[in-house]
């Protein structure tokens, strides 16, 4: 089934500067195909009726419709012909152009009715087919086209000329206006404004920037004039990365993709042998049998339009089109909702996932430090104003800290900058902490290593987290706990694959035992490994997919892998699906997962998987439903029950409704 390549090859231009001629040029195929229908139909309708008033001889007739028939056949033929030559004979192009032209010649036959008017509408309704695959790939080209919305047309340069943005290099200076698009990834050097980031993430809240943080290309510029530095090339921008995905998101055919092409291999040059097999062996038995001894011809005429009509039913347009289509609506509806599915294989796989993995910080943590608790003295007591004061002193310690825990502690007190404590000696003491003076006070915030060493009596905390020790002048003054925040949403993502029936979640972490049994916990994540190393993360991936679990006897579901992205990367690559978190940041991510969730959020994990079902049933429907009506046509063909008109229902009515039906996975929305 070539032709729905074709019309890859057509749409799917990578020019992307002639973007909008080739929107153009498609609509215009649109109609001109429409204006051959309407001109066609005129002429045979025109055709009816000089057959009926003028009693011409059946060659002169023939001519009369052969006009309307190449007007409304000849692309057909065209690719009938080119099949053959390629050595593809068998696609629906030279079945239809066989039982057209067997139409046209059988009036030929003595003792045979001319079937002319029946050739050229079986050629006009399969064009008026052709017409409704084309517009419903319009239309899933549509729903991935609003991604290409994303790409902007233009870059205003500092120096105050506009170029293309693959014109734009590494380094240069480029000014984003209010409402315009962000045309390459970079970071801001002036300005602040909100990033609009729905088209990239389906995330509706704007994103605030301002000076040293990164824009990234196809956010829509709210409020602010931006002056922003680039950072890469058009093509490694972010933009230019997703809409490569998605357009290549069709070479990966799924497992039904690739049935349906097998299938329609074996099965065209067997209809067309059992078509053969009708038109010759039922008039030779009757012309033998010594009932009805005849010449053969007599019969002929009739078993050779059962077997015509034959060829019509059995076109597999319906199938080779409708599931292809289908994924693809499936992939564009998910695009909608920030879900970037690679390839109709992933839609496959997501759909039959048994055991989701997760990496825990970054993905169901925010991978950022913040203080949970200042306690003063010990647990049991609260001070307000002395948790403050500890809060405030540990804060200035801190306060050239690149460690992640300094940032945490500066975060928390940011007005210390200006309550004038002057801080002096500040010393760093490895696997210990940080001793400084503040305002003529020693102070020492680190691990229980450094208050044994300056002799501060320290007391265990009950919370889990990071705990760091703040003595004064060699007295213990208490304690901070700082941890790593879990997502607001991951319990409810936990929660929805428990109701999809996906019972194996999984947690692996190099954080401490401790802390991973406390998010698992509070997630109900049903099992969890901490203290792991990358490559021990692999092994327990490996160990998972290989083995069956307590809770689901058979090893034959998937196994999907949610990560972050940085050091995930392998994992990811070796899990059935990789599901990158947030894979705006991270390129690797983005590269070695199958399905990038465009925000942070881990329950998009559920709705993937939720529209990913979804595609496949509908995927399912169409198969049974076109399979179903061509059975029951092609029987009543064999016995001489059904017109070329009903076979030509069966072909192109359900092609109609397999594609309106594939068009339906386009809707995410209800879910």
């Amino acid at each position: 089934m070539e032709h729905s390549h074709h019309h890859d090859h057509e749409c799917c231009s990578h020019d992307h500067g002639h973007e909008h001629h080739h929107h153009h040029h498609e609509h215009d195929g649109m109609k001109g195909r429409i204006a051959l229908i309407v001109a066609a139909a005129v002429l045979l309708v025109g055709a009816v009726v000089i057959e009926h008033n003028l009693a011409l001889p059946t060659w002169q007739l023939l001519l009369v419709y052969l006009v309307p028939y190449l007007i409304v056949g000849h692309d057909t033929l065209k690719e009938a012909v080119e099949g053959v030559v390629h050595g593809d004979a068998f696609n629906e192009h030279f079945l239809m152009s066989v039982a057209t032209i067997g139409a046209l010649a059988i009036g030929f036959l003595p003792g045979a009715e001319t079937q002319f008017p029946e050739a050229v509408f079986v050629m006009l309704f399969f064009q008026v087919g052709e017409l409704f695959e084309g517009y419903a790939e319009g239309q899933s080209r549509k729903g991935i086209a609003h991604l290409m919305d994303i790409r902007p047309d233009i870059a205003h340069l500092a120096d105050g000329t506009d170029v293309s943005p693959d014109e734009v290099a590494v380094g240069d200076t480029i000014v984003i206006r209010p409402g315009e698009k962000v045309p390459l990834d970079g970071v801001v050097l002036n300005g602040t404004s909100a990033l609009n980031t729905v088209a990239l993430t389906g995330e509706s809240v704007p994103r605030d920037v301002t000076v040293g943080d990164e824009v990234i290309s196809g956010c829509v510029n709210i409020s602010g004039v931006l002056e922003v530095r680039v950072t890469k090339a058009f093509g490694e921008s972010t933009v230019s990365k997703i809409i490569d995905l998605v357009e290549h998101a069709n070479e990966h055919k799924s497992k039904s993709e690739a049935f349906i092409t097998r299938f329609a291999r074996i099965y065209t040059p067997v209809v067309v042998g059992a078509a053969l097999r009708i038109a010759i062996v039922p008039p030779l038995l009757l012309s033998l049998s010594s009932l009805h001894p005849s010449p053969v011809t007599l019969h002929l005429s009739t078993w050779l339009y059962r077997a015509l009509m034959f060829l019509v039913v059995s076109c597999p347009c319906a199938l080779v089109l409708s599931v292809p289509l289908t994924f693809f609506g499936g992939i564009g509806g998910a695009s909608r909702r920030g879900i970037l599915i690679k390839g109709a294989n992933y839609m496959d796989l997501l759909a039959k996932v048994g055991t989701v993995v997760f990496d825990k910080t970054g993905t169901l943590t925010h991978g950022r430090f913040d203080v949970e608790a200042v306690h003063h003295g010990s647990c049991d007591k609260t001070d307000a104003e002395k948790e403050r004061q500890l809060l405030h002193l540990a804060a200035h310690v801190e306060h050239f800290s690149t460690h992640p825990i300094g940032a945490a502690l500066r975060d928390a007190f940011p007005d210390e900058a200006t309550d004038g404590c002057e801080v002096s000696d500040v010393t760093e003491v490895a696997g210990q902490g940080i001793r400084a003076r503040v305002s003529n006070k020693e102070v020492c915030v680190g691990n229980t290593k450094m208050m044994d060493a300056v002799g501060a009596q320290w007391h265990d905390c009950t919370h889990t987290g990071t705990i760091i020790h703040v003595a004064i002048d060699g007295q213990y003054a208490g304690h901070i706990v700082i941890s790593d925040q879990v997502k607001a949403d991951s319990a409810a993502a936990i929660a929805q694959l428990h109701e999809l029936g996906i019972r194996n979640t999984v947690m692996l972490t190099g954080d401490r035992q401790e802390v991973a049994a406390d998010v698992a916990r509070q997630l109900g994540i049903s099992e969890f490994h901490a203290d792991l190393l990358p490559a021990d993360k692999i092994a327990h991936v490996e160990r998972l997919m290989n083995t069956p679990s307590t809770l689901h006897p058979s090893p034959s579901t998937h196994l999907a892998f949610v990560g972050d992205g940085i050091n995930d990367a392998p994992v990811l690559a070796r899990a059935d699906v990789g599901i990158a978190m947030g894979g705006l940041g991270s390129d690797a991510a983005i590269e070695a997962a199958d399905v990038v969730l465009m925000d942070d959020q881990p329950s998009k994990i559920a709705l993937a998987i939720r529209i990913a079902r979804r595609t496949l049933a509908i995927a399912r429907q169409n198969v049974w439903f076109a399979i179903g009506v061509k059975v029951a046509v092609l029987l009543l063909a064999a016995f001489g029950l059904a017109t070329m008109w009903l076979a030509v229902f069966a072909d192109v009515g359900v092609t109609v409704l397999a594609v309106l039906n594939a068009m339906r996975t386009l809707r995410t929305h209800g879910f």
